[in-house]
């Protein structure tokens, strides 16, 4: 946090190699992956950052400890997922309260095994208060893998929706982040039902519609993660501040070298003044 602006990151650490001939125990301690990824972080350096698909558990803790190595102290904020084993989790520097940590009920949808997603109560200097939500949705291009994400929005836009009528919420910031698994301007059933009862600004979808953020083996990218701010009480959000941070470039790689090494996502980060 610096001269009163929090800074906020979200990051898919592309765990799961439970499929394509993995060893199925995701990132381990002593893998150099979890150091590269402890360094990426160190670049970002944001106050609060949301990790998607976390394997196993501990990773996080891992990234903690690599990053206090580099004097940059962060505090972990995570709940085991009830039926998978991707995690969605948070890393927060000390000055940011995050609190009362829970599932949004029945938002892995029909999609048996699914994730579900996770809001956290966040505040930060004397005036921001919000409710930060970390998804990771289904995946997959075809219709019926499309359905399944309309059953995971729809849940999670309703309880968007509820909280903004929930006394103690009602003047809150939301924020929605995380690996969307869609494609502005193809998935837009998802993203009508995401975003509840016409509650949430997709500011990624606007913002970022000309970059990419998952990079695929082919070589081909497109923008699967995405970020949203609620249009009520979002006036501390900085128009303008989300960016796509170039991860590959702060290591000097490109995109296949960066997919193989280190995550097939890059981070997005976005900024709120706390003044």
């Amino acid at each position: 946090m610096t001269n009163s602006i929090l800074r906020t990151a979200v990051w898919n650490l592309a765990s799961n190699d439970r499929f394509g001939g993995g060893a199925g125990d995701g990132i381990l301690a002593e893998d150099p992956q979890a150091a590269r990824q402890a360094l990426g972080l160190a670049h970002l350096d944001a106050d609060l950052v949301t990790l998607v698909e976390v394997f196993p558990i501990t990773h996080i803790e891992r990234l903690r400890d690599l990053l206090a190595e580099k004097d940059l102290t962060y505090d972990i904020t995570i709940l085991p997922q009830p039926d998978s084993h991707l995690h969605i989790g948070f890393l927060h520097k000390p000055h940011v309260q995050v609190s009362n940590a829970r599932f949004i009920p029945g938002s892995e949808g029909t999609y048996q095994g699914g994730r579900q997603a996770i809001a956290v109560d966040v505040r930060a200097g004397q005036r921001f208060k919000a409710v930060v939500i970390g998804v990771h949705l289904k995946s997959g291009r075809d219709k019926p893998n499309q359905d399944k994400r309309d059953s995971q929005c729809k849940v999670i836009g309703d309880w968007i929706t509820d909280l903004h009528d929930t006394p103690g919420y009602k003047q809150h910031t939301i924020c929605l982040m995380g690996d969307f698994n869609m494609i502005p301007g193809q998935d837009v059933s998802n993203f009508h039902n995401l975003g509840g009862d016409d509650v949430m600004d997709f500011t990624s979808s606007w913002d970022l519609q000309d970059r990419w953020s998952h990079i695929l083996s082919s070589g081909r990218a497109n923008l699967l993660d995405g970020f949203a701010v609620s249009r009520r009480f979002s006036t501390r959000y900085i128009q303008g501040s989300l960016r796509l941070f170039p991860m590959h470039w702060a290591f000097k790689m490109g995109r296949a070298k960066f997919r193989d090494q280190v995550s097939d996502h890059l981070p997005f980060t976005a900024s709120f003044r706390l003044f």
